[in-house]
């Protein structure tokens, strides 16, 4: 009996650090959801310096809900896959990847960030968060004039 209060005590605890947890996870396996669009943002464009390059975006089944509607429901993950864009000639291919981009929608977890969590992972790499606690301000202050678009910049494309 000690042993399955223990075990009902551990779990209960292990799900509220889970649902406090105010990290957005990595999303593996992205490149295969569904492709938005693409875009590349050359020198001269006002985010240049920060987002210069490819940009793929990729959406998992639920945000493809709110895409075709106008509010994307909880657990909706947007990804903006950012890579260098590497001129040759008169082709454009993609260089390194710079970020991974994550939009993760969870209302009650990210309430004050428009129910949205935002994270960046710097190369890609799982390990390199470059976002953290600085979400309100280095990304959901951009993303907040797009209020009547569920805070949202893209558009899927026909």
């Amino acid at each position: 009996m000690k042993a399955l209060i223990l075990s009902l005590i551990s779990a209960t605890v292990a799900t509220t650090a889970l649902a406090a947890d105010p990290t957005v996870p990595y999303p593996a396996g992205y490149r295969d959801w569904h492709h938005v669009k693409s875009m590349v943002i050359n020198e001269g464009h006002p985010l240049f310096a920060s987002f210069g390059g490819i940009h793929h975006l990729y959406a998992n089944d639920k945000a493809m809900k709110g895409y075709r509607g106008k509010i994307f429901p909880d657990g909706s993950v947007i990804i903006f896959d950012l890579l260098e864009a590497v001129h040759d000639g008169n082709a454009v291919t993609e260089g390194a990847r710079k970020v991974v981009g994550v939009m993760h929608k969870d209302s009650k977890k990210f309430k004050a960030t428009g129910g949205w969590g935002f994270e960046g992972f710097g190369g890609g790499d799982q390990a390199k968060r470059v976002v953290g606690n600085n979400a309100a301000s280095a990304c959901f202050a951009c993303h907040q004039p797009q209020k009547a678009q569920d805070y949202t910049f893209s558009r899927l494309r026909d």
